[in-house]
C-alpha cells in the first residue's frame, strides 16, 4: 500500500504531539544513524579490512589467534569514529532531551556520537570503540595500553562481540527504561539483532507509543504503532523543530 503526502503528514503531526506530551522518550538507535555521518554499517566494503570475517575481527577467538590484527582493525574504526561528525539526527536527539522532562537513548552504535552530540543519557548496549578493557580484571581504560597495568592481562576493544553477553547491567538499564518510556523511538535499525532487537516489544507491552523511523521496511514495521520512512537526518529535526 502507497501511503500519501497527507498520511505521512498527519503521521508526523501525531508524532509530534505524542512527544510533546510525553514525559519519558526512549530512543532505541542502530547503524543507521550513524552511517549518514559516513560510518560504515559493520566495515568498509573495501579495503584490507574486508579480507577478514566478522568471525576473525569480533570474536574472542579471533583476538586471542591474532591480537595485533584486531587491535589494528580496532584502531581503523576507531580513527574514522573520532573524525566523523554528528549529523542532524544526532543533533535533533541531543535537543529533545530539552524539550521533554525524560531522555534515554539506547544504542547499538559504537562510535559515541551520541554523546559528541551533547545527549547525556546514552546507553551503549553493544560497548564502544573508545575504551579498552582488561580481558582478565575488565578495568576499563581509554589509553592504548596492550597489557593491563593492574593484573597484566590482555586488553581488549570494550565493544560486544559474536557469542559474548551484552553487559547486563546495560542492557536491564535499557529493558527499564523502555518499561517506563511514554514514546519510544526506534531509529535507523533494522530490528533483528538481539536482543537488543527485543525492546521495542518490551515499550509496546508495556503500553509505549512505539515510532519506527527507517528508509525501509523491517520486522518491526508491522507491529509498530507509527512508522515514518525516510533516514534519521531527515525526520528527527522535523519531529524536533528546535533542533533545526
Amino acid at each position: 500500500m502507497t501511503t500519501s503526502h497527507n498520511d505521512a503528514s498527519a503521521t508526523m503531526d501525531l508524532v509530534r504531539q505524542r512527544l510533546a506530551e510525553a514525559h519519558h522518550v526512549c530512543i532505541l538507535t542502530g547503524a543507521g544513524v550513524s552511517a549518514e555521518s559516513g560510518i560504515a554499517t559493520f566495515r568498509d566494503p573495501d579495503g584490507i579490512w574486508a579480507r577478514f570475517s566478522p568471525q576473525e575481527l569480533a570474536s574472542m577467538d579471533g583476538f586471542m589467534s591474532n591480537p595485533d590484527r584486531v587491535r589494528d582493525w580496532y584502531a581503523h574504526r576507531k580513527a574514522i569514529a573520532e573524525t566523523a561528525q554528528p549529523n542532524a539526527g544526532h543533533r535533533a536527539l541531543a535537543a529533545l532531551q530539552d524539550v521533554v522532562p525524560e531522555c534515554t537513548i539506547v544504542t547499538q552504535n559504537v562510535d559515541r556520537l551520541h554523546q559528541r552530540a551533547g545527549s547525556r543519557r546514552v546507553l551503549e548496549v553493544h560497548g564502544n570503540l573508545i575504551e579498552n578493557r582488561c580481558n582478565d580484571c575488565s578495568k576499563i581504560r581509554t589509553d592504548d595500553e596492550i597489557m593491563c597495568p593492574d593484573c597484566g592481562g590482555l586488553m581488549r576493544p570494550n565493544v560486544v562481540w559474536f557469542g559474548e553477553n551484552l553487559p547486563a547491567d546495560v542492557f536491564q538499564a535499557a529493558e527499564e527504561a523502555c518499561r517506563r518510556c511514554d514514546v519510544l523511538l526506534v531509529v535507523g535499525t533494522s530490528a533483528e539483532v538481539y536482543p537488543a532487537a527485543s525492546l521495542p516489544y518490551v515499550a509496546l507491552r508495556a503500553g509505549a507509543t512505539v515510532v519506527e523511523v527507517n528508509p525501509n521496511q523491517t520486522s518491526l514495521t508491522p507491529h509498530a504503532t507509527m512508522a515514518i520512512h525516510g533516514t534519521s537526518a531527515d525526520v528527527l529535526p522535523q519531529l524536533v523543530p528546535e533542533s533545526v
